[in-house]
């Protein structure tokens, strides 16, 4: 089975599929699976774009539309997470994951599912200390503070997934774990992105958050995006008990630029006697009912339980029974349900509505869903017909206001639970998350760069990259997964579920030998663009000089 991973999709779904297919054409594959890593941008209408933490001048429909309302299908099977640029009204209709489109689903605010018994785990959002203790209460429309608070990681998502013990094959986040960049080739890195260094040196570059849960998960793969870099490392873990140490192959992807590193195939071995289709995960669905009363809608920070004397339950580790009872609660199906419903009127080019307000609706997934395992819809509770718990709302004004910690809520900040974070402080910004702005203005300034450069050695590299030696982790052209291998006899639950028992290790280099590289494939464009116009040094805009800027950083400033 061959897994396209694409790093920060900014709703160039056409691009993203006309790229696959021409890779299929070419390399005399079939891609059985897309992941996209974030900033996916499921934009139904104009409603949807005014709940996008993106400056208006860069607003653009974008072709999301077209696979919402029916006019395109997705050729492949795609499924992924949110970043810190979505159509936030319609990614919280789906709390707990579901179809945004026919052949499209979103994981949710973290979710796990299976396909061909393949475990894939993601968590959406980006990390920002000052939110993360907070429920989701957020709810259109935003005003400048929560249009972006919406997609800041909250807690109780991360405790749920540290109650997972069986393993994960792939995981994804938006942004990087802290610390994975000590495990690759950071000169390179720090070659690509200059003003990265100082972070990088003080490591405080990336989510704490995520770094909690890769040394949790120990997942096989994991795939993330947001530095708009590509980025390859291997982490090998402590061992667990008297397991062998397991082994993280990690990767981030650019965005869907010309001759921008965006695009990984990667082969993954089917597990035998697994089904066809995408498939609910038992495990992750007990400790979904088991964590359903930790659930919060307010902003007030909450703590989850602890083994300290204070709570009654801090343990919610999904047991077997709990798990044969949400088999049961499904008749003993899994295959999740293609229930997908337009719950809001699509784009359409030839009736424009600019003026159209942000849509805010339950999802009837998410309500089947709920009703299936006595969920809480987060999202109805958090609206105006659910429990009024003290939210601070307001309408959208803001959206071109490129100061994120402006319009916080309340003067003072909680402290971060993690003693080297610093992305809660007033007078910093979380290091990783590039402003908005930046973004873009990054990208205006380097595509005369790539234009010009691209053409002439963008074939060229293309090969190069499939001819790296086997087992280079830092060239990750060869990203396949091995067998999972398990000397331990299956439990009865380990045999529904088609997985290994808890305690396993990933296979060292060395058995990767005999696969079959595939190559990287950057997508080609017939833009144009004068170089002159902004320099062939990309001109970045940075906020916060302390952070942004180290000594030998030659970047361009605006």
């Amino acid at each position: 089975m061959k897994i396209a991973v694409e790093g920060c999709c900014h709703g160039e779904l056409d691009k993203i599929y006309e790229t696959i297919a021409y890779l299929e054409k070419k390399e005399g594959v079939k891609v059985d699976l897309l992941l996209c890593c974030g900033d996916f941008q499921a934009v139904r209408n104009e409603g949807d774009m005014k709940c996008m933490a993106v400056p208006a001048k860069y607003r653009s429909m974008q072709t999301f539309y077209k696979y919402y309302s029916g006019e395109k299908r997705a050729p492949v099977l795609t499924i992924f997470i949110g970043g810190n640029h979505e159509a936030s009204n319609h990614l919280q209709e789906l709390p707990y994951g579901g179809w945004v489109a026919p052949n499209i689903y979103y994981l949710g605010y973290a979710g796990v599912i299976r396909y061909k018994g393949i475990r894939i785990g993601g968590l959406s959002g980006i990390f920002k200390s000052r939110d993360y203790r907070k429920g989701h209460h957020e709810f259109p429309p935003y005003n400048p503070d929560t249009l972006r608070s919406v997609y800041h990681i909250r807690n109780v998502e991360v405790f749920k997934l540290k109650q997972i013990q069986m393993p994960i094959d792939i995981f994804m986040s938006h942004d990087w774990p802290r610390g994975i960049y000590y495990y690759g080739s950071t000169g390179e890195l720090l070659r690509k992105k200059k003003f990265l260094r100082q972070e990088v040196e003080s490591n405080t570059l990336g989510s704490p958050a995520a770094e909690e849960l890769l040394a949790h998960l120990q997942p096989s793969y994991w795939f993330s995006a947001h530095l708009h870099v590509k980025f390859a490392a291997v982490m090998q873990h402590p061992p667990k008990g008297n397991a062998p140490p397991r082994v993280t192959k990690f990767l981030s992807l650019d965005k869907c630029l010309p001759y921008r590193e965006f695009l990984q195939i990667v082969d993954v071995p089917e597990r035998p006697g697994s089904s066809e289709g995408l498939e609910y995960d038992p495990e992750w669905l007990a400790i979904l009912k088991a964590t359903n009363s930790l659930q919060r809608t307010t902003p007030h920070p909450w703590n989850p339980p602890e083994n300290n004397g204070l709570h009654e339950r801090w343990d919610f580790r999904a047991s077997e029974a709990a798990m044969m009872e949400v088999v049961e609660d499904f008749n003993g199906e899994l295959t999740i349900p293609d229930n997908f419903s337009q719950t809001v009127p699509p784009y359409e080019p030839n009736k424009p509505q600019p003026h159209a307000s942000p849509s805010c609706n339950t999802n009837p997934q998410t309500t089947e869903l709920c009703a299936t395992l006595g969920l809480t819809d987060i999202y109805a509770q958090a609206g105006p017909g659910g429990d009024d718990l003290g939210r601070v709302q307001g309408s959208i004004g803001g959206e071109e206001d490129d100061d994120e910690d402006r319009h916080s809520v309340g003067s003072v900040d909680e402290p971060s639970e993690y003693p080297s974070d610093t992305s809660g402080l007033s007078s910093s910004l979380n290091p990783d998350e590039i402003t908005i702005e930046d973004e873009w203005e990054e990208e205006e300034g380097e595509k005369g760069k790539e234009e010009v450069e691209g053409r002439s050695n963008a074939a060229v590299k293309g090969d190069e990259l499939s001819n790296a030696p086997v087992g280079e982790f830092n060239t990750p052209s060869r990203m396949v997964l091995p067998e999972p291998k398990s000397e331990a006899s299956p439990t009865r639950l380990s045999n529904i579920m088609n997985l290994p028992p808890p305690f396993h290790s990933t296979p060292c280099e060395g058995d990767d030998e005999d696969a079959t590289a595939v190559r990287m494939l950057k997508r080609t464009s017939n833009e144009t663009q004068d170089p002159g116009s902004r320099g062939t040094t990309p001109r970045i805009k940075r906020r916060n000089q302390v952070i942004y800027t180290a000594a030998d950083d030659d970047e361009g400033e605006d």
